[in-house]
């Protein structure tokens, strides 16, 4: 893949990034609609996130009453700083207003503006609530996605599905783990989209 298209992956992510700050003002989610249910996974990193919107606002302050004497310095500072907290609260947002959702397309796993990854019923062997700390890289075949640092829902597929990184490489998965704030409810929804559930 070339540095033009990584760019333009880069800027398409950046874009979604933004579409959800606006999503998160109207106090709209993406992509729950046509009787799909959404499932927030972004508590956990909230109080991180915030943390770091208001250190960026102290440093943005300090910044501003070290440079007052130097215009052009204080300006590109400033729209730096500015970028800086829109971004986090960009993070925040994302996660907020792009839930996963289970319905009758079946589970779609979401990682913010980051990844968006669909997998039909058929495809799902077995779920299960498996609260998980990762910390070393994962097998080729199983895809992490964590929030503060954990995982808290493991989805086993029949066969893997693909997926693209933030930068295009493709991977494929069999093996999910993500992070959800109410792990038990989401593992029930996708369980009522089995043939036959799996015993609690």
């Amino acid at each position: 893949m070339s540095a033009l298209q990584r760019i333009r992956l880069v800027a398409a992510h950046e874009g979604r990034t933004a579409v959800s700050l606006g999503l998160w003002a109207a106090r709209r989610r993406n992509g729950v609609d046509g009787g799909a249910e959404g499932f927030g996974y972004a508590r956990a990193q909230a109080s991180l996130l915030y943390s770091l919107v208001f250190v960026s606002l102290i440093e943005t302050a300090g910044m501003s009453v070290l440079l007052s004497g130097f215009p052009v310095a204080h300006l590109i500072t400033l729209v730096i700083d500015v970028y800086a907290v829109l971004f986090v609260l960009g993070l925040q947002a994302a996660a907020v207003t792009r839930p996963h959702t289970v319905g009758p397309a079946g589970l779609r796993v979401r990682a913010a503006a980051r990844l968006d990854l669909r997998i039909p019923p058929e495809l799902i062997a077995s779920v299960r609530r498996d609260i998980r700390f990762p910390a070393a890289k994962p097998a080729d075949d199983v895809l992490e996605l964590p929030i503060a640092g954990q995982t808290s829902v493991t989805v086993e597929l029949t066969e893997p599905v693909g997926y693209r990184t933030l930068l295009g490489a493709p991977r494929h998965a069999r093996t999910i783990r993500c992070h959800a704030d109410d792990p038990a409810a989401l593992v029930t929804a996708v369980r009522a989209l089995l043939p036959a559930q799996e015993p609690a």
